[in-house]
């Protein structure tokens, strides 16, 4: 993807088959952090650092890019359009919007501050081993944090959270400059879960550049010390943290994805609430209607096609990554930090408690049934469910049915669904790790 005939000389990376010039989210980065670590792992020396450097060079290029083309304003609030999110808008976000203006997207705001960390945490690994790179780590390291700052207020007071409903949305910037939350609760107000990073104290011993400079900038802009606290205090091991969220946000933001009659499904996390299902989300304007409601399985509009649903239905890839995410506050916050899940049920369990429920949840969709109808999601042929011949011939589909786990889109989807593997490989390291803080790390160690 990186190399010259993938590339664009400007930055850009191809987007899909039908439309390379689109874009998508910016995962690159940590999928060649995973593939950096994985094979570290594997090889019990330093990883291989020329892949390292050479693929973080030309994502410095790519993320380059997104700052210039994507940041309509200038203010580190960021669109992106689609984004891998078909149809999760009100309405098609990926072309000319109907309303004219931009939308200052939720998403890509939170995709942007999660490149940022993860540029930040490759700089630093690579900074273990040449000085230079504490410099780009600390570029990073502040890019995060004025991301931070312009969605929690941006330039016109007025931030991505919202402070009454107590959850992230887009907002609606039209013409002649007012601006309009978009009170859709959808997996764009999650994805800010994803940015995240914990660091080791030995990280910050062995690099005093990176230290010294990141504390003189805390202390320079209390407006952006304010952000991240908690980097400054010491949590669970001695580690620091970095996210868009603080504690008591992100217990805001947990409890409406671990409401079943919102978010949380019995095989997963929905990519829309529950609650639009009776209150679906309505916009007017110049005189058109706009809505977007609940609907569990197959969509009943053609955005992008129509072949593909994120109003309810549960998508591995994102809940892979809101697992990982818990994983990382785990790290930092330890077994104290405790939240009620399922919300409204009164039980109260660690971050990591939560991770680990949301993981067997997804597991379970692909294991047979007390009932005897066989794999949740298998259910949508019975022949496929319950024949002896067929029933142990595991089909992966796109994405999984809201509220009964039916698979739902192309049965074939094993380049994300196939994450399934992963979990349950963790689930086995959980098995045999003693309750000891070591059990912190087993899953997002490789």
């Amino acid at each position: 993807m990186t190399k010259e005939w993938y590339m664009h000389p400007n930055g850009q990376l191809p987007a899909f088959e039908w439309n390379f010039s689109d874009v998508n989210p910016p995962v690159h980065a940590w999928a060649s952090w995973r593939v950096f670590q994985m094979d570290k792992k594997v090889r019990k020396d330093d990883g291989d650092l020329v892949f390292l450097e050479e693929i973080f060079h030309k994502l410095m290029i790519n993320f380059t890019w997104w700052v210039n083309r994507k940041d309509a304003e200038g203010r580190n609030i960021f669109q992106g359009g689609f984004l891998g999110l078909d149809n999760i808008g009100v309405f098609d976000r990926g072309g000319q919007l109907p309303t004219g203006g931009i939308i200052s997207q939720s998403d890509g705001t939170s995709w942007m501050a999660f490149y940022a960390l993860t540029l930040m945490r490759m700089a630093i690994e690579l900074a273990l081993h040449n000085p230079v790179y504490e410099g780009v780590a600390c570029k990073f390291f502040e890019h995060f944090l004025l991301i931070a700052l312009a969605m929690t207020k941006m330039t016109t007071g007025q931030g991505l959270w919202d402070e009454e409903d107590e959850f992230y949305y887009d907002v609606l910037s039209l013409p002649e400059g007012k601006r309009v939350p978009l009170k859709v609760r959808s997996m764009v107000g999650l994805i800010p879960l994803f940015a995240v990073e914990v660091l080791e104290p030995s990280i910050l011993e062995k690099l005093p550049t990176f230290a010294a400079r990141t504390e003189q900038l805390l202390a320079r802009r209390k407006d952006l010390a304010d952000l991240v606290s908690h980097f400054t205090v010491p949590g669970h091991g001695e580690r620091r943290l970095l996210s868009l969220l603080r504690g008591q946000r992100m217990k805001c933001l947990l409890k409406r994805m671990l409401d079943p009659k919102e978010f949380l499904s019995e095989y997963g996390i929905r990519a829309l609430s529950r609650h639009h299902l009776d209150h679906p989300y309505v916009l007017e304007c110049d005189g058109h209607r706009y809505e977007i409601g609940y609907e569990a399985a197959e969509s009943s509009v053609r955005i992008m096609g129509g072949n593909s649903n994120w109003r309810g239905p549960i998508w591995f890839p994102m809940n892979y990554l809101i697992i990982e995410s818990l994983q990382k506050f785990h790290q930092y916050y330890g077994n104290e930090y405790l939240v009620e899940c399922p919300t409204g049920s009164g039980q109260q369990t660690s971050i990591l408690g939560v991770a680990d429920m949301l993981s067997e949840r997804l597991v379970n969709l692909f294991m047979p049934g007390a009932d005897g109808e066989g794999r949740p999601a298998l259910r949508l042929n019975e022949k496929m469910a319950k024949d002896p011949h067929f029933k142990d011939n595991i089909l992966f589909y796109e994405h999984f049915h809201g509220d009964s786990g039916r698979g739902v889109g192309a049965s074939h989807q094993t380049g994300w669904t196939g994450l399934v593997a992963k979990m349950i490989q963790a689930r086995g390291v959980a098995h045999d790790a003693a309750a000891s803080p070591s059990k912190i790390q087993r899953q997002v160690s490789f």
